[in-house]
């Protein structure tokens, strides 16, 4: 089930404006092909090109746009959506995200998926289109010029213009207020940046595969006079001080490397996991499509729930702990966080939500006890190994509270939104067909 078919015809042809030397040239070499040729042309369907664009989308988001990390599942979604729909209107197997044209006999998928990739983040990232430009060439160098290369164009091209009209008005950039106040319990700035709540937007933009962000509720945080508050108090108070800390050594270390982009981290993971597996051009497009915009509706679900309860930092709650009205907490107006607290309000943890999303796909597509995923630390760290994704989950929520960032709470439920997001996402799209 598709969430939006081609709005215009203008869209697709702005998409394909950048495309009209490279078809053209196609097209010249079709001509001069014998008819028996054309008949049955070579089609690329490398699935090599799927983790390659999934790089230079991490590339153009990251390192040449600087985009906050909150907000970057949204563009590795819209990326990677408009691949899957490019690989599958050309192969088959799954239900389409977005209805497009049928497609040309002899279309090249993998010439689809990269037209689609580039596509998409040259309008969203039009900075980087130089940069853009030259890897799609590269790309395309190596695919015989033909019908399979033309079709191919005009496959991904409808893909990057479906994708790029369903995402018009989705209230991304939007003006909204700062949440929070003074009273106790409400988010305020933490030391020592007090900077205000980064992309507050993101909780009201558009979902991708849910119907909105508060579609899948969650508990909220606990009562400040309840003993389950009081308890999380504690916990993050003893284990994700900066000194004088329960922490072990270890756990230092596990909070240190997910202190991290998960992001990131978890695209280059996506990536090892299909050249691994030998994942074809249909699945390997299927597993990014799957997991990335799950992630997407994950975090904007995360950041609606942060703005909306606007639950202060533990930082905050231990330096005015005498403010709670629970007489089992404790006032410390010198403790800090192993490491400087991210400008967001506590519930729910986006970390958990990403991190529930990924291990509730990874689950989906491959067993839940048998995920085998990698994950680098992005720095002089060993990269670590999960078998199971309860693995993955507990490491993950268990490192947030360490680091002294969230209270247990904001990160068991944080996981489960992303869980639940990413079964509705299974359930409902990116089915098989066969």
């Amino acid at each position: 089930m598709g969430r939006k078919s081609i709005e215009s015809n203008a869209a697709r042809a702005g998409t394909r404006m950048g495309r009209a030397v490279i078809v053209a040239a196609c097209v010249v070499a079709t001509l001069a092909v014998p008819s028996t040729a054309n008949a049955t042309p070579p089609v690329a369907r490398d699935a090599t090109v799927i983790a390659e664009w999934n790089a230079i989308a991490q590339r153009t988001i990251f390192t040449e746009n600087v985009t906050p990390v909150p907000a970057s599942p949204l563009y590795f979604g819209f990326v990677s959506l408009a691949m899957y729909d490019a690989v599958v209107a050309v192969e088959g197997g799954y239900e389409p995200y977005a209805a497009l044209p049928a497609p040309k006999k002899h279309a090249s998928s993998s010439v689809a998926a990269a037209t689609a990739a580039h596509g998409v983040l040259r309008h969203f990232f039009p900075a980087s289109a130089d940069a853009l430009d030259a890897d799609y060439e590269a790309t395309l160098a190596d695919v015989p010029n033909g019908v399979a290369k033309v079709h191919g164009i005009r496959v991904g091209d409808d893909a990057a213009a479906a994708m790029i009209a369903a995402r018009q008005d989705d209230g991304r950039g939007a003006t909204v207020a700062q949440p929070g106040g003074l009273e106790p319990g409400e988010w305020r700035p933490t030391p020592p940046g007090f900077g205000l709540m980064a992309v507050p937007w993101l909780g009201f933009v558009t979902p991708l595969v849910i119907d909105s962000p508060t579609q899948i509720p969650v508990p909220g945080p606990d009562e400040l006079d309840s003993d389950e508050y009081a308890q999380d108090v504690l916990e993050v108070q003893q284990y994700g001080s900066s000194e004088d800390s329960l922490r072990t050594p270890d756990q230092t270390e596990t909070a240190h490397f997910w202190n991290a982009n998960a992001v990131a981290q978890y695209q280059v993971a996506l990536r090892d996991q299909v050249t691994r597996r030998g994942l074809d051009i249909v699945d390997s497009a299927r597993v990014f499509a799957l997991t990335n915009a799950s992630t997407a509706d994950a975090v904007i679900s995360c950041w609606r729930a942060k703005y909306d309860f606007a639950l202060w930092r533990p930082i905050t709650a231990i330096h005015l702990a005498d403010t709670d009205g629970n007489d089992a907490t404790e006032a410390d107006t010198e403790w800090a966080p192993l490491a400087v607290t991210p400008p967001y309000p506590d519930y729910t943890s986006g970390h958990a939500c990403v991190t529930g999303a990924t291990s509730a796909a990874l689950g989906h597509l491959f067993g839940s006890d048998a995920i085998d995923l990698r994950v680098p630390s992005l720095g002089a760290a060993p990269e670590r190994h999960f078998a199971t994704a309860d693995a993955l989950n507990e490491e993950t929520m268990n490192a947030r509270i360490w680091l002294g960032f969230h209270f247990r709470t904001a990160m068991t439920d944080g996981n489960q939104l992303g869980h639940e997001i990413t079964d509705f996402a299974n359930a409902n799209f990116f089915r098989s067909t066969t």
